[in-house]
Order: C-alpha cells, then sequence, then structure tokens
C-alpha cells in the first residue's frame, strides 16, 4: 500500500508540475517582436568616441581581466584578438591568479600575467580595463583589482555580464548601463540606481562603459580603436574582421525570453541520446575572434560539447600570443571535427558559417537559440 501511495503521489506532483511548466511556456511571447533598428544620431556617436579618448597615455594599456576557473570566452578573446589586431594600444590578458584559465562554454588558455604581476609592471594602473563575464561575480580578488585600478583612472569596460561584476565593484551605481538581454533583470534588481537604455550595444557613462550580450564586444572594441587611433584605423580593421558597421545601434526588443527560446532549450537538453562531443583542431597561429566565436557557438546548441585538440603538442600559441591548451593530444585526426569549422574565415564571416551549420546539422531553430544567447542577429 505505501509504495502505491508514494507512486500515486509522485505522479500527482508530476502531473501538477508539467501543468504549471505547460502554463509558464505558453504564456511566454511567441517569438521575436523587434522592429526597424534605427541609427544611433551621428552626435552621440562622435560623443561615445571622444569619451573614450585614452585618458593617460598616447599608447594605451588595456588589461583584460578574468578569474581562472570560468571567464566567458569571447569576451575574453574577442577584445584581446580585435585590439591586437589592431595594433593600437599595448594589450595583455590576465588572471586573478597563477596557472591556467578555464573559459566557459569551452577553451583552455595560460594568460600572458597575473593581476600581481600586472601591478610590478604598471603600477600606475591600466588606461583600459576590459571586464568579461565571470562565474562568480563577486570574486574578492577581481572586484578589489578592478576598485583598485579604477581609483588609479582607468576606464572599466563591463562585456555582457561583465557589467554584473563592474557593478558588484560599486562602479555602476546610480549610472546609466546595460548588459546582457538574459541578466537584464537580475542586475537592475541588485542594483537598483542603475538607469538601463535600451536600443544601444554599448553605453557610456564617465569612466565606465557597459556591453549588451556577448557578441557586443566587436562593436565595442572596434569603437575603442576608433577613440585611440581614429576612424581610417577602425575602418582598416574593421574590414580585415568582415565588419561593415560597427556603431551602438541595437533592437534590444529582438532579444528575450520566447516560447520558441524555451523549446529548444527544452527539448535539446531532453535529447540526450542525441548528444554529441565535436573538435575543433587547433593549429598555431590560430585566430583568436574566429575560435572563441565557433567554439562558443557549438558549445551552446544543448545538443554538442565542444572540445580542441592538438597533434603532437602540448599547447599552440594564436595569432596574437595567447597559448591555448589542447583538451586532448594526439598524432592523428581522429577525433571528430565540427563540420566546415571555419578558421580560415573572416571572423564575423566564421560566426554567420557556423550558424549555417548549426542549423544543418541541428535545425534552423538551434541556431537561432544559439545567435539568441550571443545577442547576435542572424544575417
Amino acid at each position: 500500500m505505501t509504495w502505491r501511495f508514494v507512486l500515486r503521489g509522485g505522479l500527482g506532483l508530476a502531473a501538477v508540475f508539467l501543468v504549471v511548466a505547460a502554463g509558464w511556456i505558453i504564456s511566454l511571447p511567441s517569438g521575436k517582436s523587434g522592429g526597424e533598428v534605427k541609427p544611433v544620431p551621428g552626435e552621440e556617436t562622435r560623443a561615445t568616441v571622444e569619451a573614450l579618448k585614452p585618458p593617460k597615455r598616447v599608447r594605451p594599456v588595456i588589461a583584460i581581466v578574468g578569474i581562472n576557473d570560468g571567464t566567458e570566452i569571447t569576451d575574453y578573446l574577442m577584445p584581446y584578438g580585435v585590439l591586437r589586431r589592431a595594433d593600437v594600444a599595448d594589450v595583455v590578458a590576465l588572471a586573478t591568479q597563477p596557472g591556467p584559465m578555464a573559459l566557459y562554454p569551452a577553451l583552455k588558455v595560460e594568460p600572458q600575467a597575473t593581476i600581481a604581476d600586472f601591478d610590478r609592471q604598471h603600477p600606475e594602473g591600466a588606461d583600459y580595463v576590459i571586464v568579461p563575464a565571470m562565474v562568480r561575480e563577486n570574486d574578492p580578488a577581481a572586484l578589489r583589482w578592478i576598485t583598485g585600478q579604477a581609483e588609479k583612472g582607468a576606464m572599466i569596460i563591463g562585456v555582457c555580464v561583465g557589467a554584473k561584476v563592474v557593478a558588484a565593484a560599486g562602479l555602476l551605481d546610480g549610472r546609466i548601463a546595460t548588459t546582457h538581454w538574459y541578466s537584464l533583470d537580475s542586475l537592475l534588481k541588485e542594483h537598483p540606481s542603475i538607469r538601463h537604455v535600451a536600443d544601444r550595444r554599448f553605453l557610456v557613462d564617465g569612466r565606465v562603459v557597459t556591453t549588451t550580450g556577448i557578441s557586443a564586444s566587436l562593436p565595442m572594441s572596434l569603437t575603442l580603436i576608433e577613440a585611440i587611433a581614429g576612424r581610417e584605423r577602425a575602418e582598416a580593421v574593421a574590414a580585415d574582421l568582415g565588419v561593415a558597421n560597427w556603431d551602438a545601434r541595437h533592437d534590444s526588443a529582438a532579444f528575450r525570453f520566447t516560447r520558441p527560446f524555451a523549446l529548444t532549450a527544452i527539448g535539446n537538453s531532453l535529447a540526450f541520446w542525441g548528444r554529441e562531443t565535436l573538435g575543433i583542431e587547433l593549429s598555431q597561429g590560430v585566430d583568436e575572434v574566429s575560435l572563441a566565436l565557433v567554439a562558443d557557438a557549438w558549445s551552446r546548441t544543448y545538443r554538442s560539447r565542444v572540445m580542441t585538440f592538438a597533434a603532437g603538442t602540448d599547447a599552440v600559441e594564436s595569432r596574437n600570443g595567447i597559448r591555448i591548451i589542447p583538451d586532448e593530444v594526439t598524432t592523428s585526426a581522429s577525433a571528430v571535427r565540427v563540420p566546415g569549422a571555419p578558421l580560415a574565415l573572416k571572423p564575423a564571416e566564421a560566426l554567420d558559417e557556423t550558424l549555417n551549420a548549426i542549423a544543418g546539422r541541428y535545425r534552423a531553430n538551434t541556431a537561432d537559440f544559439v545567435a539568441m544567447q550571443l545577442e547576435y542577429g542572424r544575417r
């Protein structure tokens, strides 16, 4: 009798859960509601560029900081790769502690220095500090260092959910700001004095900058190049990256939790029998931006995980000097490769090509699901 009671009770709870879940899903918007993306007024763009001018040096020092056990891959590697490609600043990739960094959702890298090393080399501080999303938004070492750099006059740039790290450091109180669409409500709830401005991929308020979701670090980095070295240099780098324009225009309404988004997340999560591991072969001189975007996108399908491998080496050096540690060292090409992994394409083309490959492998709804996570409008 007891087991029958437990079974019936369990089935009853399951039924209630399913009813509630179904009601929640039905209550979600049926799809995107974005409209026409309006250009940013020229006066506003010029004011943004002016506000981003180097605060200290003609050739500024830019520090990109992350924690060792969970820093977002594209937030960390995209600004590094774009800014190093431009060669208009001294750019260094930092970690809070010695040792390798496990980026998420994929990749392991060796930081170029720790924050302690940086402080010894640059006691006057950086010109710019770029803060990616981190799995711990209140990491004590990261917060102390970011606050200290702000006190030394550095401009602090919170990329994506890195805005929550900047907010936890007390640097967004009373300011206008933005962040990834999924984290916006929690940011405003935790820091009610922040004033959100919609339809902008990045915002500058004094010495603090914030951006929307993951892909926004590309236009942000190009705007920073323009502020440091002028429009012509920024245009050259943009062409090299495959980017046509990079102002702050954005359609915030197009990125929100919708019924298709929820159903894809649930459906792909439940399809555990079809989950697979996809391998990306690392080669010397691989472009950091392309690699980050490809690995990031494939890792967000809820159908696949990404591993990296390299032939006969325990580390590969990227185009701009980041050492990448493969998940598996092999002398053969036996690991599964991501179909058509477009690491030879321009970075912006690589992302579009990857989303198309995801659509071909897992259907268009999964590609849309990934693009929504990246806060990227598919072409």
